[in-house]
């Protein structure tokens, strides 16, 4: 069978667009996904974040439920450190009761934003070290058995919300094979470590309650479109977009001030990030997709659609199931 879909929202807020805006358009991309036979759309936390609307993960998820009906829905992922494990249970129970046997929970330990953020969010910068432990007490409250004596998570107590480990390096690879959960690597964006880490998960995996053996999610990009030239000149305009994002400091630039960021050194950080991005039409998509999927021992690939504008990555979305579909069982 063709390898499973599923799809990376990033909730891009694009230039002249308002939050609202972007709410939206993940309401019709999650749509367009659930038609198009992707299984899961996932949310990742960013704070302080001008480019992106994601930062309150749950609350979108519930927005985005209430106007799906079947495909799943989670965060890739929620960053555990920033919140109580009692918190993030009690959310994720409160959304698997409105939406039973749809709800994800990605967890990863990174502060999803920057030294003063952290400050902001009443981050203790030690959080981290204690990620594994966290994990393990959030897992105690969603299957009932809780390790704070007396305390339970309601809604959430016994909801078995599945948990899933993210990350780009060899130490979430570890835990999630510890504990017997799915692994996600962040290959969209981090792809240095993605074949020693699923390596490494593999070959420590432990079965457990969840699951009973290794399974791992890769992302990756696609710019998918109806001819090679609009995909490329999509990819472009995404590339244009990362390098504002990441280098221009907070400031609108025009397409011509980002060329120069790209041309002026950013380009080839743009480009690292970029490794695994599939750009062309769906036969050209589902080509590289199926090599990327062979070369990271993906059991699932999580999509992120790096087209500008809600049409072209609605489009995108469609022409790469499509693609996909037409892979040989």
């Amino acid at each position: 069978m063709p390898i499973p879909l599923s799809v990376l929202d990033l909730a891009p807020i694009s230039r002249g667009q308002t939050p609202a805006d972007s709410i939206a358009a993940s309401v019709a991309l999650a749509r367009r996904a659930e038609a198009s036979g992707y299984r899961r759309v996932w949310y990742a936390e960013h704070h302080n974040m001008p480019t992106i609307a994601s930062s309150a993960t749950s609350v979108l998820i519930a927005h985005v439920g209430a106007h799906t009906s079947t495909i799943r829905l989670g965060a890739g992922g929620v960053m555990l450190p920033n919140h109580s494990p009692l918190t993030v249970a009690e959310q994720f129970g409160t959304l698997e009761a409105a939406h039973p046997g749809r709800i994800d929970l990605g967890l990863g330990r990174a502060p999803g934003s920057d030294q003063n953020t952290m400050y902001a969010l009443r981050r203790d910068p030690r959080s981290a070290d204690r990620f594994p432990q966290d994990v393990q007490e959030l897992q105690g409250y969603l299957t009932g058995e809780t390790r704070v004596p007396g305390v339970h998570a309601v809604p959430g107590r016994g909801s078995h919300v599945p948990l899933y480990i993210l990350g780009s390096s060899t130490f979430g690879a570890t835990l999630a094979a510890a504990l017997g959960l799915p692994y996600a690597f962040a290959s969209h964006f981090a792809p240095a470590m993605l074949r020693p880490a699923v390596e490494a998960y593999r070959r420590e995996f432990r079965p457990s309650a969840q699951l009973d053996r290794p399974y791992v999610l890769a992302g990756v990009n696609a710019v998918a479109a109806d001819t090679r030239e609009a995909a490329q000149e999509a990819f472009a305009a995404a590339r244009r977009r990362l390098a504002v994002g990441l280098f221009g400091r907070g400031r609108p630039l025009s397409d011509d001030e980002a060329q120069l960021l790209l041309d002026g050194g950013a380009g080839a950080h743009v480009d690292t990030m970029l490794t695994h991005t599939a750009v062309g039409t769906a036969g050209e998509v589902r080509d590289h997709l199926t090599a990327f999927a062979a070369e990271a021992g993906a059991d699932e690939l999580i999509v992120a659609h790096q087209v500008p504008g809600v049409e072209g990555r609605l489009r995108s979305v469609e022409l790469t199931a499509e693609g996909m579909a037409a892979v040989p069982a």
